[in-house]
């Protein structure tokens, strides 16, 4: 991509995670997130049930993260944690239909392995014994494993997870002393080898855009993470929001590589991973060819949600549990707040600890269709979003920002491709998915809402 295109849209826009973005979300009380999961047992277009669980807890913080995540602390803290986890659980299981099904479980942080193993395991248990499990779901966990013995990877298999994300980051010592981020304690091969022999699938992420990175040592690292194998490999753009996370300043008096550097690293790593048989999903993620996500994208069964791609097999609503889970149901979000004595306290007396959240109206309903079909398959067909809704196409072009001049600009532009029914990103536009979609989306018109670059 030209210079002078890659100053044009690498501009700040929304990660499209949700519709709306979470910054929107304002005051939502409990008791109007308890109605909305009473609701949600009757929603028929997602029957299914998906668990998050957010461990905040770090060994120590990577100057980097966006997450909200802490240090850890003593340990019985951290016991009284997931106490309140168990007790939160028990509160939002009260409210569900006993006779939908789990389809997907998801351990995120902070660092979720941080926490002594079998905490996670009595979690898990937990979960399981709340409803019955579809056929195949998914039970995931992000591991840092800058941590874990050999001991420690034997006992995470005992506690059923059918996929391990592997926080890899680079293979760059410098890059990630630079960071605060240790590498890994054993052998990444070896890891992997011992979470292959257990029957489980494998993601592995980078990140890209830090300290030290270079177009050429974040190439070799792609082929490094390629020769492993793993099923799944996420190429993350570093978000810099440091007005969110006062900790990423450190990062600015170390340098951090400009957009058109960053450009060339996605673009030497996709080429990498294309070249070892990955196929590219949505905005970052390549997977084996035999992978599921590949199978859905191919079918048009794609989803995205705050975990990342899955599938519309393992899609439920999210009901989240700790400290800044957001539960994401059918017509509305919810989220928990991000003090961690406020939280344990509060689900000590039986209440839940939402503090915002957001309620869906039909239009929006309607954007986010268009949102997540472009986000997921780079390609949407107004009609057939109509017809999934059960409205007119000119009711969608009416929902969203539907700015014709704008988009013959960015067709001109080599970004993507209008058709009498839809519209489709170029491989050449692909990284800028996000502006694509921000460019329909009503909610960015005039708005002051800070976001970080795309590239």
């Amino acid at each position: 991509m030209n210079h002078q295109l890659l100053e044009k849209y690498n501009i700040p826009v929304p990660r499209y995670t949700s519709y709306p973005p979470a910054n929107y979300f304002h005051d939502l009380s409990a008791d109007a997130f308890l109605s909305a999961i009473e609701r949600s047992n009757h929603d028929k277009h997602q029957p299914l049930v998906s668990f998050y669980l957010h461990i905040p807890y770090c060994r120590h913080l990577c100057h980097y993260c966006g997450c909200n995540s802490y240090a850890m602390m003593n340990s019985e803290l951290v016991k009284q944690y997931v106490d309140a986890l168990h007790r939160e659980i028990d509160l939002v299981a009260a409210r569900l239909d006993g006779n939908r099904k789990i389809s997907q479980i998801h351990y995120g942080g902070g660092s979720p392995t941080a926490i002594p193993i079998n905490y996670i395991k009595e979690l898990n248990d937990h979960l399981l014994s709340l409803m019955p499990i579809i056929d195949k779901p998914e039970i995931a966990i992000e591991c840092h494993p800058g941590y874990l013995t050999i001991e420690d990877w034997e006992q995470l298999v005992q506690c059923g997870f059918t996929r391990y994300s592997l926080g890899i980051q680079d293979f760059d010592e410098r890059v990630l002393k630079a960071v605060n981020r240790r590498p890994s304690l054993l052998p990444v091969g070896e890891i992997v080898s011992l979470l292959r022999e257990s029957g489980a699938s494998i993601n592995m992420d980078l990140l890209y855009g830090l300290p030290y990175q270079t177009p050429l040592s974040f190439e070799k690292t792609a082929e490094q993470a390629a020769n492993l194998r793993p099923d799944r490999l996420v190429t993350f753009s570093y978000g810099h929001v440091p007005w969110v996370h006062k900790r990423q300043q450190i990062l600015e008096k170390l340098g951090l590589p400009a957009g058109d550097d960053k450009q060339e690293m996605y673009r030497r790593a996709a080429n990498v991973l294309h070249q070892a048989g990955y196929q590219g999903i949505g905005m970052d993620h390549f997977v084996l060819p035999d992978d599921e996500l590949n199978i859905a994208l191919k079918n048009k069964q794609l989803h995205r949600n705050f975990q990342g791609y899955c599938t519309l097999r393992t899609t439920g609503q999210v009901y989240a549990f700790g400290v800044t889970g957001i539960s994401q149901l059918g017509t509305a979000y919810a989220q928990n707040g991000r003090d961690i004595r406020t939280y344990i306290d509060t689900i000590h007396n039986n209440r839940l600890y939402v503090e915002r959240g957001y309620a869906l109206s039909r239009q929006e309903q309607i954007v986010r269709e268009v949102i997540e079909a472009m986000m997921c398959n780079y390609h949407f067909s107004w009609s057939e979003i109509a017809a999934r809704l059960s409205v007119s196409v000119d009711e969608v072009k009416g929902a969203v920002n539907y700015n014709l001049d704008k988009l013959k600009e960015m067709e001109a532009d080599g970004l993507l491709v209008l058709g009498e029914d839809a519209l489709s990103m170029t491989e050449f536009g692909s990284p800028f998915v996000r502006n694509v979609v921000a460019a329909l989306d009503p909610l960015m018109i005039n708005s002051e809402k800070k976001f970080s670059k795309p590239i």
